[in-house]
């Protein structure tokens, strides 16, 4: 393996050009790859016009069949099955770090990077995810799955940089927002356009009555108070895809003190179990628990449960598990009460 190479994930933005040009001036051979996703042949020619501009190799690689299935398909399925999914978080995992691990294997590189705003620390020979240094950039929470054979042969340029400095050197600041392959599109539309239109059903209490009807259970998650057939005064509880009911009810009745999380990955269970000050976070429209959790092992994952309720959490989300700025794991949201 060569010891001064680094595979870097590259798409030509902003971040990736900055990590690049960081890791060539402290001496790195920094081979940029750009991952297509979406056959976006535009994209991967600028792509490898800025890595000419900076004078380092260049690799494409064609991952749009991987993608369409491990991350599009996922996307459609979960909503339309009345869940809320997080692809982003999903394509860290199973795309981008994958694939750099593997390129970089295939040309006997052992280090890849990203542009992504985190560190990785080292603790009693375990890798953590730790938070950037720039709060409002930080983009730890998205890594939680990355394992610690990725995070072993990881380099962070980016985690100790804030995002605003690092724009000032770029006359174009302008930067790609939000789902990749949604380009622009409301996911509704999205939705509509691969799956048809959807399946109309009943938006029912908390005892069960019919108090309206919705279009389709993927237009609602919870703590929605908007959409159609939502009653006034009211908001989303839950979304039933089994039996194709929205639940509404007061927003008071959002709160939740005990979750049930599955898919996870943990960095040390015995760490997870004991630890007094583990707090955790949950991206979505609701409010994320302040204080410590408290968790215990179930079935086929973990039961965290906190005095400090969490407000309208989503089944399908990530929650994340923090000690201060380390990520000690996650897992997808499977139930709460």
């Amino acid at each position: 393996m060569e010891s001064k190479s680094v595979v870097l994930g590259f798409s030509g933005g902003i971040d990736s050009q900055s990590a690049a040009r960081r890791l060539r001036d402290e001496g790195w051979r920094v081979v940029a790859l750009t991952i297509n996703t979406l056959g976006d042949e535009a994209m991967m020619l600028k792509a490898q016009r800025a890595a000419e501009t900076l004078g380092i190799e260049w690799l494409g690689y064609d991952a749009c069949k991987r993608f369409m299935s491990d991350i599009v398909n996922y996307f459609c399925r979960e909503y339309l099955s009345g869940r809320t999914p997080a692809p982003c978080t999903r394509c860290n995992s199973l795309i981008k770090w994958s694939i750099l691990a593997e390129v970089a294997d295939s040309l006997g590189i052992n280090k890849i990077a990203t542009g992504h705003y985190f560190r990785i620390e080292q603790y009693d020979g375990r890798y953590y995810v730790a938070k950037g240094i720039d709060p409002a950039k930080d983009q730890s929470y998205y890594l939680w799955g990355l394992s610690q054979e990725i995070l072993s042969r990881a380099i962070t340029p980016m985690g100790d940089m804030i995002k605003s400095d690092v724009k000032q050197n770029f006359e174009d600041k302008s930067e790609s927002m939000g789902i990749c392959f949604l380009r622009g599109k409301h996911y509704s539309d999205f939705l509509r356009e691969r799956c048809g239109e959807f399946r109309c059903g009943d938006i029912v209490n908390c005892e069960g009555e019919v108090v309206s009807r919705h279009n389709g259970i993927a237009l609602y998650t919870a703590g929605q108070r908007r959409g159609e057939g939502i009653p006034e005064g009211l908001r989303v509880l839950s979304v039933n895809g089994d039996s194709n009911q929205v639940v509404v009810g007061k927003a008071e009745l959002l709160y939740k003190h005990t979750l049930y999380i599955n898919e996870c990955n943990i960095v040390s269970e015995s760490e997870l179990l004991t630890a007094n000050d583990i707090t955790v976070k949950i991206r979505g429209i609701g409010r994320n628990p302040e204080k410590p959790v408290k968790i215990e092992r179930s079935n086929d994952g973990y039961t965290v449960t906190t005095d400090d309720p969490a407000w309208a959490p989503a089944v399908g989300q990530p929650l994340v598990f923090y000690r201060k700025k380390l990520v000690i794991g996650g897992g997808i949201v499977a139930n709460f009460n």
